[in-house]
C-alpha cells in the first residue's frame, strides 16, 4: 500500500519556517557527524600511540604513520567545532544536541598577568521607561591576549668633557659586550641559545621567524653568536663538570647524534653525566654535565672519567668496564646496575609473549620498587637501614627463584636470556643495599638525554664535531639550570650580560643555585 504524497504548504511564512527547520537539522546532523568522525580520529591515534609505547618506534613509517594521524586528528577537530558552531548558529539555541565530544576543563587564567580593563558603556537612562538608572553590580569576561615581540635598539651614550685647566678629556669606560664587537643584547642571545638547543628550533627557523617580523639576521651571524656565546660561557661549563664529578655517585648515560660528514651523516655520541643527591637527602645541588664524541669506543668515558673515583649508576655497556678495573689510577669506580634496564627486559617477555616466569619476575621487581619509592628523599643511612629491613629480604628470595627457575630453561630462551643478564651482574644489582646513596635505576640520565632525543629530530643533525662539543656545552648550563628550577633563558641572559666583567674569583655566584638576578643582588 502506497503511503499518500506530502501536501506542501501554500503560505510562504510557513514554508519559510519549515525550511529554516529543514537546514538547522541538516548542520546539527553534519555537526554530530563531524563530531563522530573526530572520535574515531582521536581513537585511532590513541591505538597508534599505545602499539608505540607497546612495540617501539620499529619503523620510520610508523613514526610518519604518528604524525600524519596527529594532523587528521586536528584537522577533524577544527571541523567539527566550525561545524557545531554553525549549527548552534542556524538552530538559535546554545548548544548542538547529541554532540559529545569531552573538551578541556577551563582553567582561571594566570593571577601574575597584568589586567587591563575595559568598560562597555551603559545606557545614560532605563531603555524602557527613560526612568534614571542605579549601578546594581558588574560582570567581567576575561580574555587572554598577547602583545607582539617588540624589538629595540639600545644606544649607550659616553659623554666627553675637557677640563678648562689641564685640557685633559675625561670620559667615562666603555661597557663590556657579551660578544666582542657584537652589536647583539644578552636578552637576544641567550633567546637565540635557548631557542636551538632548548626549543629545538634549529638557526635558519630562527633566521625566518626574524625576517617575518622585519629583523633581517643572516643564518651565519646567528651562527657566530651562538660560536661566541659558547666560548663565553666556557668557564661556567668547566665549574659545573668539576661540580658533577666531584660526587661520590653519579649516572652515566648516552645517546645517538647524527653529525654531517663528507656526503653524508655519521653516528656521534653524545655523553652526560648526572649528579643528584637528592633521593637520599644530600644537601648539595644537582647538575648535569655533557660531552661528545664521534665513536662509541670505552676510551672515551675513561677520558670523561678519568679524575673521578666514585660509584658509576649506568647499564651494561661493555667501554665502562675498564673503569671497574681494580688496578684503575686514581681508583676504581665501583659499578651500580640499573633495575629499569632488566625489569624492560622481562617486561616486553610479559607483555608480548605472555611468558608466565617474566611475569612472575617483573612483579617481585616491582616489590622492590614499592619499597624504594617510600625511601625518596630519606637520609642515605637511615635509607640503609629501611633498605636491609625490607629489600634485601626482597633480593635475596628473587636471586634464588631465578636461579632455580634458570636451571630449568634453555640458554636460547628469551626468558632465560634476561634472567642470565641479571644473574651475571647480580652484585652490581644488589650493590644499592650496602649504599644508601645508590639509586634502583638510571632514570636520572636518562630524563637528561630525553630532550636530545626530542631535538634531533627537529635539528636533524649536528653540523660538524665541533658544533658536536658545542652542543654538549650548551646542554651542559640549560639542564643543569631546569635541575635547579632555574629558568634556563633568564639565567642565560643575566651571566651573559654579567660574566664578561665578573671576577674570576666569584665565578661560581653565577651558577644556577648560587645565581641571583642582577637586580636582587645589587639590592641585597
Amino acid at each position: 500500500m502506497s503511503s499518500p504524497p506530502e501536501t506542501v504548504p501554500d503560505d510562504f511564512e510557513t514554508l519559510k519556517a519549515a525550511f529554516l527547520a529543514e537546514r538547522a537539522a541538516r548542520r546539527e546532523a553534519e555537526a554530530r557527524a563531524s563530531g563522530a568522525e573526530a572520535m574515531v580520529a582521536h581513537l585511532k591515534l590513541l591505538i597508534a600511540k599505545l602499539k608505540r609505547e607497546r612495540f617501539g618506534p620499529s619503523s620510520e613509517h610508523r613514526r610518519r604513520l604518528l604524525d600524519q594521524l596527529e594532523l587528521q586528528l586536528e584537522e577533524l577537530e577544527a571541523t567539527a567545532t566550525e561545524d557545531a558552531c554553525a549549527a548552534e548558529a542556524a538552530a538559535a539555541k546554545p548548544a548542538v544536541s547529541g554532540v559529545t565530544r569531552r573538551k578541556p576543563v577551563r582553567g582561571p587564567l594566570p593571577a601574575h598577568l597584568p589586567r587591563e580593563r575595559v568598560v562597555i558603556p551603559a545606557p545614560a537612562v532605563c531603555p524602557c521607561c527613560q526612568g534614571k538608572l542605579v549601578k546594581l553590580g558588574e560582570d567581567v569576561t576575561e580574555t587572554l591576549e598577547v602583545i607582539p615581540r617588540q624589538w629595540k635598539v639600545i644606544q649607550t651614550v659616553r659623554e666627553k668633557f675637557t677640563c678648562r685647566s689641564c685640557e685633559k678629556i675625561a670620559q667615562p669606560p666603555a661597557p663590556f659586550h657579551p660578544i666582542a664587537r657584537g652589536r647583539a643584547g644578552a636578552g637576544l642571545l641567550a633567546m637565540v641559545l635557548y631557542g636551538k638547543f632548548g626549543n629545538h628550533l634549529p638557526l635558519n627557523r630562527q633566521s625566518e621567524g626574524f625576517a617575518r617580523e622585519g629583523i633581517e639576521l643572516d643564518v651565519s651571524t646567528l651562527a657566530d653568536w651562538v660560536g661566541a656565546s659558547a666560548a663565553a660561557l666556557s668557564p661556567l661549563v668547566e665549574l659545573i663538570r668539576r661540580h658533577v664529578l666531584g660526587a661520590a655517585r653519579i649516572h652515566g648515560d648516552d645517546t645517538t647524534v647524527p653529525v654531517l660528514a663528507k656526503g653524508r651523516t655519521v653516528t656521534g655520541r653524545l655523553w652526560t653525566y648526572v649528579r643528584d643527591d637528592r633521593p637520599f637527602g644530600g644537601p648539595d645541588p644537582p647538575a648535569a654535565v655533557y660531552a661528545y664524541s664521534r665513536t662509541r669506543d670505552g676510551e672515551h668515558p675513561r677520558r670523561h672519567l678519568a679524575d673521578f673515583a666514585g660509584i658509576l649508576q649506568a647499564d651494561a655497556f661493555a667501554g665502562f668496564n675498564a673503569l671497574y678495573d681494580p688496578s684503575r689510577k686514581p681508583g676504581p669506580i665501583t659499578e651500580a646496575a640499573c633495575w629499569a634496564h632488566a625489569r624492560r627486559k622481562l617486561f616486553v617477555l610479559a607483555d608480548l609473549a605472555k611468558a608466565p616466569l617474566a611475569l612472575e619476575a617483573v612483579q617481585r621487581i616491582d616489590t622492590l620498587f614499592d619499597v624504594e619509592r617510600a625511601l625518596k628523599g630519606v637520609p642515605e643511612g637511615q635509607r640503609l637501614a629501611l633498605r636491609q629491613q625490607h629489600a634485601a629480604p626482597i633480593a635475596g628470595e628473587l636471586e634464588a627463584w631465578m636461579r632455580r627457575e634458570r636451571a630449568r630453561l634453555s640458554r636460547h630462551n628469551d626468558v632465560a636470556k634476561a634472567m642470565e643478564y641479571m644473574l651475571k651482574r647480580w652484585p652490581a644489582f644488589t650493590r644499592f643495599l650496602d649504599h644508601g646513596k645508590i639509586c634502583l635505576t638510571n632514570n636520572a640520565a636518562e630524563r637528561a638525554l630525553r630532550g636530545i632525543a626530542l631535538g634531533r629530530r627537529s635539528w636533524l643533525f649536528a653540523g660538524s664535531d665541533r658544533g658536536g662539543e658545542r652542543a654538549a656545552a650548551i646542554y651542559t648550563m640549560i639542564t643543569t639550570a631546569k635541575l635547579n628550577d632555574v629558568d634556563p633563558q633568564a639565567w642565560l641572559e643575566d651571566v651573559l650580560r654579567r660574566i664578561a666583567d665578573h671576577p674570576a674569583s666569584r665565578l661560581a655566584d653565577l651558577l644556577p643555585w648560587n645565581w641571583q638576578p642582577a637586580v636582587a643582588a645589587a639590592a641585597a
